[in-house]
């Protein structure tokens, strides 16, 4: 199970259409709060995050998981725009796993989703 912190339209539907071909089970939650809530109750293997996502809050997200035992060893990936350093470096502070140019994600996307 991969839970999937993505409010934009063209990189859910990416994420969708491939992990149906690969067969991933993918759940996309579209609040902050949806999203904690999503990761406590079905405890993925990957939590995908959108990190240009101002609505969705990432980096508050990932600090919340972070500060629950519970939920600070859930594998996370982070996509974002790659002339973005600043929320580069804040993510990888917060404690983001794995921080990806967007064009990096698309490429890879096949083997995260089976790798998860």
């Amino acid at each position: 199970m991969i839970v999937c912190a993505i409010d934009d339209l063209m990189f859910s539907v990416k994420v969708k259409t491939t992990a149906t071909a690969l067969g991933a089970d993918v759940y996309f939650a579209r609040t902050p709060g949806q999203v904690l809530a999503s990761i406590r109750e079905r405890q993925p293997s990957l939590v995908v995050f959108d990190l240009n996502s101002a609505r969705l809050e990432p980096l508050a997200v990932v600090a919340a998981m972070q500060a629950d035992g519970a939920l600070r060893d859930i594998a996370t990936i982070g996509y974002v725009s790659h002339v973005d350093t600043a929320t580069i470096a804040a993510a990888r502070q917060a404690g983001v796993g794995q921080v990806l140019a967007r064009s990096a994600f698309v490429e890879r996307l096949a083997e995260i989703l089976t790798s998860a």
